[in-house]
């Protein structure tokens, strides 16, 4: 029986030593919604600017036509780490600009996005952020915070206005 108790306050140990180290090590990461919130169906002029808060992230975006390009920024609204943000644009066209390349996101932190656009004319758009692990299925992936790739891969994504 002394061999049992023994062996009970052992393990009874190395579980308090593991969950207080796990509380010490754990950093804060912010929940990301399901992705069954697609892209918005409202489509904004070429002068309009798309500015919305999805899953914790402000996008501020609109089109530049000397550059052909979208330009704006992305920035983290909560306290916690932002996961694998990324970006789309969507043209009426029907291209797929982005997503741009996932980057957490620390609390507060803005950085800037750049789409070009290429491909047919387009007279209307509408962009959103995603939030969240790409899963290896689906899309083309990223190609890069300037470049433009494949359809949704995963993670969640951001509707509009």
């Amino acid at each position: 029986m002394k061999l049992n108790f023994q062996t009970l306050i052992l393990l009874l140990v190395i579980l308090m030593a593991t969950t207080i180290g796990c509380e010490r090590t754990t950093q804060q990461m912010a929940p990301t919604m399901p992705a069954d919130d697609e892209e918005s169906t409202v489509q904004l002029s070429l002068s309009d600017t798309y500015d919305n808060v999805r899953n914790g992230a402000h996008l501020i975006m609109s089109y530049d036509a000397a550059t052909n390009s979208f330009e704006g920024t992305v920035q983290n609204t909560t306290n916690a780490i932002l996961l694998q943000v990324r970006v789309e644009v969507h043209l009426s066209n029907g291209v797929e600009l982005g997503p741009t390349s996932p980057v957490d996101l620390a609390p507060g932190e803005q950085i800037p996005i750049v789409l070009v656009a290429e491909g047919p004319s387009f007279d209307r758009w509408t962009a959103h952020p995603e939030v969240g692990p790409m899963s290896s299925s689906g899309g083309e992936g990223a190609e890069g915070a300037e470049g433009n790739g494949g359809e949704h891969a995963g993670g969640a994504e951001g509707g509009g206005n």
